[in-house]
């Protein structure tokens, strides 16, 4: 799916969003996979949204699901 480009502020908020979502995860003693770190970079440039990110992480072989 095509996305129309973000602005600016967008991208920033983006990048906080997971940037906290990020510290969170390793506060927990959690690790991020390349495989999730790219999904986020993808999510913050504008590639792809919200819903299809969190998609993206569910179907994640690297995800444990408990």
């Amino acid at each position: 799916m095509t996305h129309p480009p973000i602005s600016e502020a967008e991208r920033a908020r983006r990048e906080r969003e997971i940037s906290f979502a990020q510290g969170s995860v390793r506060y927990e003693g959690g690790i991020l996979s390349d495989e999730i770190e790219r999904l986020n970079a993808r999510y913050i440039n504008g590639e792809i949204d919200s819903d299809e990110l969190t998609a993206a992480i569910l179907a994640s072989t690297t995800v444990g699901h408990g």
